[in-house]
Protein backbone atom coordinates (compact mmCIF):
# COMPACT_ATOMS: atom_id res chain seq x y z
CA UNK A 1 0.00 0.00 0.00
CA UNK A 2 1.30 3.48 -0.91
CA UNK A 3 0.71 6.33 1.55
CA UNK A 4 0.42 9.88 0.34
CA UNK A 5 2.04 11.97 3.10
CA UNK A 6 0.32 15.29 2.19
CA UNK A 7 -3.15 13.70 2.15
CA UNK A 8 -2.48 11.90 5.44
CA UNK A 9 -1.31 15.17 7.03
CA UNK A 10 -4.41 16.98 5.70
CA UNK A 11 -6.63 14.24 7.15
CA UNK A 12 -4.90 14.47 10.53
CA UNK A 13 -5.35 18.24 10.67
CA UNK A 14 -9.07 18.14 9.84
CA UNK A 15 -11.58 18.64 12.62
CA UNK A 16 -14.80 16.68 13.06
CA UNK A 17 -17.75 18.53 14.51
CA UNK A 18 -20.46 16.38 16.07
CA UNK A 19 -23.77 18.10 16.79
CA UNK A 20 -26.43 16.15 18.68
CA UNK A 21 -29.93 17.54 18.11
CA UNK A 22 -32.96 16.80 20.30
CA UNK A 23 -36.08 17.60 18.31
CA UNK A 24 -39.80 17.07 18.61
CA UNK A 25 -40.31 13.47 17.37
CA UNK A 26 -43.53 14.35 15.56
CA UNK A 27 -41.56 16.90 13.49
CA UNK A 28 -38.76 14.56 12.49
CA UNK A 29 -39.55 14.51 8.76
CA UNK A 30 -39.86 18.30 8.65
CA UNK A 31 -36.61 18.73 10.60
CA UNK A 32 -34.76 16.38 8.25
CA UNK A 33 -36.01 18.34 5.25
CA UNK A 34 -34.98 21.61 6.92
CA UNK A 35 -31.49 20.45 7.94
CA UNK A 36 -30.78 19.02 4.48
CA UNK A 37 -31.85 22.34 2.95
CA UNK A 38 -29.83 24.35 5.48
CA UNK A 39 -26.74 22.20 4.86
CA UNK A 40 -27.06 22.60 1.10
CA UNK A 41 -27.68 26.38 1.22
CA UNK A 42 -25.43 27.49 4.06
CA UNK A 43 -23.15 24.87 5.60
CA UNK A 44 -21.65 23.39 2.45
CA UNK A 45 -20.84 26.84 1.04
CA UNK A 46 -18.78 27.88 4.04
CA UNK A 47 -15.01 28.27 3.56
CA UNK A 48 -13.21 25.37 5.20
CA UNK A 49 -16.18 23.00 4.92
CA UNK A 50 -15.15 19.52 3.74
CA UNK A 51 -18.19 17.22 4.08
CA UNK A 52 -21.12 16.30 6.29
CA UNK A 53 -23.45 13.46 7.26
CA UNK A 54 -26.92 13.67 8.80
CA UNK A 55 -27.75 10.64 10.96
CA UNK A 56 -31.32 10.22 12.27
CA UNK A 57 -31.34 7.89 15.27
CA UNK A 58 -33.16 4.58 14.78
CA UNK A 59 -34.05 4.02 18.44
CA UNK A 60 -34.91 7.63 19.38
CA UNK A 61 -37.13 9.45 16.86
CA UNK A 62 -36.32 12.81 18.44
CA UNK A 63 -32.56 12.56 17.99
CA UNK A 64 -30.47 13.49 14.96
CA UNK A 65 -26.68 13.69 14.82
CA UNK A 66 -24.85 15.92 12.35
CA UNK A 67 -21.20 15.15 11.60
CA UNK A 68 -19.23 17.82 9.75
CA UNK A 69 -15.64 17.66 8.57
CA UNK A 70 -13.86 21.02 8.65
CA UNK A 71 -10.37 21.96 7.47
CA UNK A 72 -9.74 23.53 10.89
CA UNK A 73 -11.49 24.37 14.14
CA UNK A 74 -11.53 28.04 13.16
CA UNK A 75 -13.30 27.22 9.89
CA UNK A 76 -16.29 26.21 12.01
CA UNK A 77 -16.06 28.40 15.11
CA UNK A 78 -15.10 31.61 13.32
CA UNK A 79 -15.64 31.13 9.59
CA UNK A 80 -19.13 29.63 9.81
CA UNK A 81 -20.43 30.55 13.25
CA UNK A 82 -19.52 34.22 12.90
CA UNK A 83 -20.69 34.53 9.29
CA UNK A 84 -23.99 35.87 7.99
CA UNK A 85 -24.84 32.29 6.95
CA UNK A 86 -25.06 31.04 10.55
CA UNK A 87 -28.21 32.98 11.57
CA UNK A 88 -29.88 31.83 8.34
CA UNK A 89 -28.84 28.21 9.09
CA UNK A 90 -30.18 28.50 12.62
CA UNK A 91 -33.45 30.12 11.44
CA UNK A 92 -34.17 27.04 9.30
CA UNK A 93 -33.44 24.39 11.93
CA UNK A 94 -33.79 26.18 15.27
CA UNK A 95 -37.60 26.07 15.50
CA UNK A 96 -37.42 22.26 15.82
CA UNK A 97 -35.07 22.19 18.85
CA UNK A 98 -36.35 20.90 22.17
CA UNK A 99 -33.08 22.16 23.70
CA UNK A 100 -29.88 23.68 22.32
CA UNK A 101 -27.77 21.11 20.46
CA UNK A 102 -24.71 19.57 22.08
CA UNK A 103 -21.78 20.46 19.80
CA UNK A 104 -18.22 19.21 20.23
CA UNK A 105 -15.11 19.02 18.07
CA UNK A 106 -12.83 16.03 17.59
CA UNK A 107 -9.49 15.37 15.96
CA UNK A 108 -8.19 12.19 14.39
CA UNK A 109 -5.79 10.27 16.56
CA UNK A 110 -2.73 8.96 14.76
CA UNK A 111 -1.26 5.96 16.48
Amino acid sequence: MVYDAPSIQRELSMITEIADFKIRPEQRADFLAAIHQAARLHLSRSPGYVSHQILPCIETAGRVVLIVQWESLEAHTVGFRQSSAFPEWRALIGPFFMEPPQVEHFELSAA
